[in-house]
């Protein structure tokens, strides 16, 4: 802590409150609530502060702070979320907006409100414009294509009403895809009346639409409008088709939402999962760097900040852990929603097994993120110029194949191939290898083979073009090995390896002179530590500044800001290059080690062999039908003596 700054703890209220840290430029660096601003703060400014490396790096920051003081625990909750938005505090968990994850606006604060495509949500929102989303990339051209099926949406740029009467209607109003406001003969209230509707649909309430669909299509057939009546069965029939193939996730028509939280040691994704009337219909996905972030911290981040945007907050929310202050963000949550909102975290049953859910799409939803890069295509340049910097710095890297050793104990070894095109996967390019199955489980001596057997097709336009990078999915043994295989064939290609740390997560890279760059610290055992080069940090820190200036980097490179971020684009690359060869290798290993245990199970019969297994499989297709046969039709297979079916048919019923 600065010892200049003297707190004066004495003239502290011991009211309930919020409190704001400033640094010496008089930025705010962090906001927090307290029961007890005198007691919280107490804990801050003692001659031996305790917290986590996040909250000591605060601490050494902070020059001054300011408190306000609250009614109760419940508005300096609010106070706590306003200011958090307002200052947007370098310490405080924040919701941040990405481009590749836009929400969809609907202008209702407009006399013709218009439905579009935004980044992130304005001030318009106090005024009464509604945000839906954040959705996934491509999620919202999927909306808004539904959108356009059931609803009569207006499409086109005009302004309204500036443009009424000033041009005829489009095709679109000719086909009964849009109401046509712009002939001017249609109320704004009709018009508003639609933009509802979305909104409803937006909002997963879906059954209470259709009734006013079928409604609107009875009262056009009784009053002899076919045409109109029509137009609106196709529309209940898209809504429909939509309702079936949403998943059903409650047998009760139940409002909830649930939210799911994973890592993969560089981020950390949270999503949302809305469940409405008992469907799956929306879920929102957020992401943070990876900064041994506690799941109470980021959950109770993500409630105050985004609900207060949401159009619709559900009366039950199911999360992952138990909060500390959970019951003042219980009457945070019914304070927003001016009704009952409860936050459970269900050990068993089906709330149980939502949250697993849950966590599994939020797990698909990271790896996604990873894959595509993150930001987007200018960090994927940018993570490449680094590694690039790190490996060869006269040579951009282009395509990188990554390879990783998959076995079972020594049995099914398997290896995968991966290609990278600039820091994107190229499916069509991966190669998995069945190796040697007498080495056991030396990886050293498997990673050996591949490269071998890669390297006899090097020219071989199938695997594509020579390859700007090599990565291993391992320390220096590894890539040892790999070095060893190129001076064997005079090859001299560009090798590093990939480490991970003691809970497998990707923690840095192994250049070819056995140096390692760590990019993240190893909080569950003891790191390697090695120096750097090109002015990245032996040490992430939980990825925030560091007091000491570097050993080994450049000067003034402890004075970058962009340091921290810079690092995070390259472990993101690196944790999708490994955990995508993982993927990979681990799905051969498997089908290797079924066909294993499949031979093992039928070939473990008297008078059956590797070609009466086959005729068994072909016939049966699976080792589960074959048992379940009856011996009549095992004898019916062609080429299967009697007394082998009666052996089959034996195994499988002991007791007949």
């Amino acid at each position: 802590m600065n010892s200049q700054l003297d707190a004066r703890l004495d003239l502290v209220s011991q009211n309930p409150g919020v409190y704001l840290m400033k640094d010496a430029a008089g930025s705010v660096i962090y906001v927090g609530k307290a029961i007890n601003l005198h007691n919280r703060l107490r804990n801050y400014f003692t001659p031996s502060p305790q917290g986590s490396p996040k909250v000591l790096a605060m601490i050494a920051r902070i020059a001054d702070f300011s408190t306000i003081i609250c009614s109760n625990e419940l508005e300096a909750l609010v106070l706590e979320s306003t200011l958090i938005k307002k200052h947007q505090p370098f310490y405080n968990i924040l919701l941040r907006d990405d481009k590749d994850y836009p929400y969809i606006k609907v202008t209702l604060h407009e006399t013709y409100p218009r439905l579009l495509k935004a980044f992130r949500i304005g001030d318009d929102r106090q005024l009464g414009a509604r945000y839906y989303g954040p959705y996934l990339s491509g999620d919202v051209y999927h909306a808004l294509t539904a959108l356009q099926a059931i609803f009569p949406l207006k499409s086109c740029r005009r302004v309204l009403p500036r443009d009424i009467g000033r041009e005829r209607p489009c095709l679109n109003y000719h086909i009964g895809r849009c109401i046509g406001p712009c002939r001017g003969d249609v109320p704004a209230d009709a018009y508003r009346a639609v933009m509802e509707r979305i909104c409803r649909f937006l909002e997963g309430r879906y059954d209470s639409l259709l009734d006013d669909l079928r409604s609107d299509m009875n009262l056009a057939s009784e009053q002899l409008r076919f045409e109109a009546a029509a137009l609106l069965r196709d529309r209940i029939q898209a809504l429909e088709n939509l309702m079936n193939r949403q998943k059903v996730v409650s047998n009760k028509p139940e409002d909830k939402d649930v939210i799911g939280i994973a890592r993969n040691g560089s981020e950390i994704c949270l999503q949302k999962l809305e469940i409405r009337r008992g469907r799956l219909v929306a879920a929102v996905s957020c992401f943070w760097p990876e900064r041994d972030l506690p799941d109470e911290e980021v959950l109770a981040a993500f409630i105050t900040q985004h609900y207060p945007d949401c159009a619709l907050q559900p009366p039950e929310i199911l999360i992952p852990a138990r909060l500390p202050d959970q019951e003042a963000l219980t009457a945070y949550m019914r304070h927003l929603r001016q009704g009952r909102c409860v936050l459970h975290n269900p050990a068993r049953g089906a709330g149980f097994q939502l949250l697993q859910m849950a966590k599994t799409n939020a797990a698909e939803a990271l790896r996604r993120h990873t894959l595509l890069g993150g930001s987007g295509q200018t960090a994927q340049e940018e993570a490449l110029r680094l590694l690039s910097g790190l490996i060869r710095p006269d040579q951009p890297i282009h395509r990188i194949e990554a390879y990783d050793i998959s076995h079972t104990g020594g049995e099914d070894r398997a290896a995968s191939l991966i290609v990278f095109q600039d820091g994107r996967p190229l499916r069509q390019q991966y190669r998995q290898f069945k190796l040697d199955q007498h080495d056991g489980s030396d990886d050293c001596a498997a990673m050996r083979e591949t490269l071998r057997r890669r390297l006899r097709r090097l020219e071989d336009h199938e695997f594509g073009t020579r390859p700007d990078l090599i990565l291993v999915d391992g320390g220096g043994g590894q890539v040892a090995a790999v070095r060893q295989v190129f001076i064997e064939n005079g090859l001299d290609l560009p090798v590093a390896g990939m480490v991970k740390d003691s809970r497998h997560r990707t923690r840095g890279l192994v250049l070819p002179d056995g140096q390692v760059i760590e990019l993240r610290r190893d909080t569950g055992g003891i790191s390697e530590t090695a120096g750097l080069r090109t002015g990245l940090r032996a040490d992430l820190t939980q990825g925030l500044p560091l007091a000491e200036p570097l050993s080994s980097a450049g000067a003034g490179a402890a004075d970058d800001p962009l340091l921290p971020q810079r690092q995070l684009l390259l472990l993101r690359l690196l944790t999708a290059v490994q955990d995508e060869a993982h993927r990979f290798a681990g799905q051969y290993r498997e089908k290797l080690q079924k066909k294993r245990h499949t031979r093992f199970s039928l070939e473990g019969i008297p008078g059956v062999g590797p070609a009466r297994r086959r005729l068994l499989l072909s016939n049966f297709l699976t080792i589960k039908k074959v048992s379940e046969a009856s011996l009549a039709e095992l004898a019916a297979v062609k080429g299967l003596p009697e007394p082998a079916a009666a052996a089959v048919y034996k195994y499988f019923h002991p007791e007949a």
